[in-house]
């Protein structure tokens, strides 16, 4: 970062064609700094996220015998499965229910071990009979998804690979300016791979066409995954687009919001429900007496708290079960209300609810504007809150579409175009090592970026720059403000180091 390099006279700092040489390679050096940082993290992701999308795949060919059956009559009544599977897991808590698709689909118990291990269990809704389980935390999903998500390393990684995505901003906005053609020898590269000038132009016409090309879909891959993320995404974004809980009237609510539902780093709670609180259900001295709690009593466990008595008021709600409330009539008031394909999730303490979700963000549709998650009072029957896709905001409704497209839930062409874009991906970080290598002087030990200009009004407009990203991305914002004082105060004054930057 030392500006001592690329000495500019007055003469030429007047000169407009100067200038622009001079802002030309102040992008360009932003550029290779901030790429140094995010290639690895792209390469990364790009691996990974190609294995989440085919880890579903190859799962269910591996486990096909556990999850397809032949239709065989009418289907038991679900708390028979259910009951089989407490029979064969007694000391395990069942958390959902997942019902077939098809008809030659299994149903599916979602339970957690005594040791905490998290399985499906598979049950032949035709026979009411278990044929096994299938992990839920040791598969290929779930490992690529921890590193995706996290590095393996929790809050830290989560952190590293947030600025990353960060960093990726400012490389598409420096690419997209030094790609923009500003002389004919520039616009002779513009969509063209230029096989027989070199090995250096063949790799930047690559690194820049195929960034240019895929450069949107890069933003809203960036966008979306950091609306995930810790800081930018979970204390700014997310909160400002969080489902406001007060829009469920006077139904009671805990102190557990949305995202307990979720298994792990395994997201399949609606992204704007995530930071909000769960409607609780009331219990009266009736109900206490009656056999509503029957299928709860089952899944009680040690999330049980101080709320096991609660005098709260509830308004007049929409009465949705009329007679008893266990997992059979859900199930039916679910088809009633038009659920096809959701998950139930069944009450884990004496105030649990019903809650009957389908969701893009769990896999559930591929229609984001069918969303819809509705709570149950798992004693009275009445319809606690049910939000559906109209209600969410704006920035709701775009990551509710985003995700599921990030993901390649979206169909077979979804899961193709993601795949281009993914190799793309790699292609991009891979050229730009490859551009480094090329140009780097040989026999010498430095990073070798691009020459620094020495013109002060570009480094004023920069600032106006790491201003702005402070405000949109508080950690590169603050990286950039840290490498820069470092850069002042060690990086110019130690000559091994400015020798290794440049």
């Amino acid at each position: 970062m030392n500006t001592s390099q690329c000495q500019v006279s007055a003469s030429d700092i007047q000169s407009p064609l100067s200038q622009r040489r001079a802002f030309y390679r102040t992008a360009w050096r932003w550029h290779f700094y901030a790429g140094l940082y995010v290639a690895p993290f792209l390469i990364m992701l790009a691996i990974t996220g190609l294995m989440m999308m085919y880890a579903g795949t190859l799962e269910n060919y591996r486990y096909q015998n556990l999850l397809h059956v032949e239709p065989a009559g009418p289907i038991i009544s679900v708390s028979q499965q259910l009951e089989v599977v407490r029979q064969q897991f007694p000391e395990a808590t069942i958390k959902q229910y997942l019902p077939p698709k098809t008809p030659e689909d299994v149903s599916r118990f979602a339970v957690v071990t005594q040791q905490g291990e998290g399985l499906f269990v598979t049950v032949n809704p035709y026979q009411a009979q278990v044929l096994g389980s299938i992990p839920r935390d040791n598969t290929m999903y779930q490992l690529a998804n921890d590193i995706h998500g996290t590095l393996l390393i929790g809050e830290t990684g989560d952190r590293l690979i947030e600025l990353a995505a960060s960093f990726g901003v400012i490389l598409l906005v420096s690419g997209l300016y030094l790609w923009w053609p500003r002389d004919n020898a520039s616009r002779a590269g513009m969509f063209r791979l230029r096989l027989g000038q070199g090995k250096r132009t063949f790799w930047r016409d690559a690194h820049a066409n195929v960034g240019v090309v895929t450069g949107v879909f890069l933003l809203l891959f960036l966008l979306s995954g950091l609306s995930w993320s810790g800081v930018w995404g979970s204390k700014m974004v997310q909160a400002w687009n969080s489902f406001p809980a007060g829009v469920f009237g006077d139904a009671p609510l805990s102190d557990v919001t949305h995202a307990a539902m979720n298994h792990g780093e395994a997201e399949e709670v609606p992204w704007n429900l995530e930071q909000t609180p769960m409607p609780m259900s009331v219990i009266t001295e009736e109900e206490m007496t009656g056999t509503a709690a029957a299928d709860t009593a089952n899944t009680v466990s040690h999330h049980a708290g101080h709320h096991m008595m609660t005098s709260v008021p509830a308004r007049p709600l929409q009465q949705g079960i009329v007679g008893n409330v266990n997992i059979d009539s859900v199930t039916a008031f679910a088809r009633q209300e038009g659920f096809t394909n959701y998950r139930l999730n069944l009450p884990q303490s004496a105030t649990g609810v019903y809650t009957i979700m389908a969701s893009t963000m769990g896999k559930d549709i591929t229609d984001a504007t069918q969303d819809r998650t509705m709570h149950i009072d798992q004693y009275s029957g009445k319809v606690l809150a049910d939000v559906k896709y109209a209600d969410y905001t704006a920035m709701a409704k775009t990551m509710a579409w985003g995700i599921a497209l990030h993901e390649g839930d979206m169909g077979y062409a979804n899961k193709a175009v993601n795949t281009v874009l993914c190799l793309s991906f790699f292609l991009i970080s891979l050229s730009g090592i490859v551009m480094w290598w090329l140009r780097r002087p040989k026999g010498k030990l430095s990073l070798s970026p691009p020459p620094a200009p020495n013109d002060p009004a570009l480094w004023k407009g920069a600032m106006v720059v790491i201003a702005v990203l402070g405000v949109f991305f508080p950690l590169a914002g603050l990286a950039i403000v840290t490498v820069l004082v470092l850069d002042w105060l060690v990086i110019s004054r130690v000559a091994p180091l400015s020798r290794l930057l440049g």
